[in-house]
């Protein structure tokens, strides 16, 4: 890989292990397609936090979408470590899916909680939906419906991770947070990763769908016990996730 690719995985390294560990378990000619597509998301995901200032932030996540404007138009992408790789994984469907997940990023920079239940579900939708849709779409032709769902549904579980996290920066991430209500998101998002797991997914686009592998785990934890959501304990036992992903990339199953 060049400098700039090296750049993207670093990124993700560091501020994505998750991912980090699913695209250095898939084979190795895909990588430099994953790598950009995730460097882009953590940058954009971060770019709300690193700043108290909105106005900004709103700069920030603005400077990624002159960046998607640029490659779905065809022309001369600014010199970035992530935006030059990036722009040769892209093509304009993935751009407009990036840059719905950039927009949707301005709820992480205000206070105000989602409006609604539909609310929050589109915002899982156009950031982890939309990540994997175009992860998987710059692999190959992925079927959206399936691929969306199982984005969903590790949306759901990554939030859940998140939840505690969030309410100490102030924010309410979800529309209703009794136990009862959480135990029925998680559950929700385990018959959408179900329902995803019952079409058969081309072969090339597989490695993307390795982004999941602790998704499993994750959702059943939050379905049995809700409780373990405020407590921060939804992170799975280490070696068991890593044994399930070294196990997934070699069957192909995900």
């Amino acid at each position: 890989m060049d400098e700039n690719l090296i750049a993207c995985a670093r990124i993700v390294e560091r501020g994505d292990p998750v991912r980090f560990a699913a695209v250095m378990a898939a084979p190795v000619k895909v990588r430099a397609k994953l790598f950009p597509i995730y460097a882009f998301n953590v940058e954009v995901a971060r770019a709300p936090w690193v700043t108290q200032e909105p106005m900004i932030a709103e700069m920030r996540l603005q400077w990624w979408r002159d960046v998607l404007e640029e490659i779905r138009s065809g022309a001369l992408v600014r010199r970035h470590e992530v935006a030059v790789p990036l722009a040769h994984v892209l093509d304009a469907a993935g751009a407009d899916r990036l840059d719905a997940l950039t927009c949707a990023r301005r709820w992480d920079i205000a206070r105000d909680p989602f409006e609604d239940e539909a609310d929050f579900r589109d915002y899982l939708r156009a950031t982890s939906g939309g990540l994997l849709l175009t992860a998987a779409r710059a692999l190959g032709d992925a079927p959206p419906e399936p691929v969306m769902q199982a984005g969903f549904a590790m949306g759901v579980a990554n939030w859940l991770m998140a939840v505690p996290e969030l309410e100490r920066a102030g924010r309410k991430p979800l529309v209703d947070g009794r136990a009862k209500a959480v135990q029925a998101l998680a559950r929700e998002a385990q018959a959408a990763l179900r329902k995803a797991r019952r079409i058969t997914l081309p072969k090339a686009v597989r490695p993307a769908m390795l982004a999941l592998w602790q998704t499993d785990a994750i959702l059943a934890q939050a379905a049995r016990d809700p409780g373990l959501v405020a407590n921060g304990a939804l992170l799975p036992p280490p070696l068991r996730t890593r044994l399930s992903l070294t196990a997934r990339a070699a069957t192909g199953r995900w």
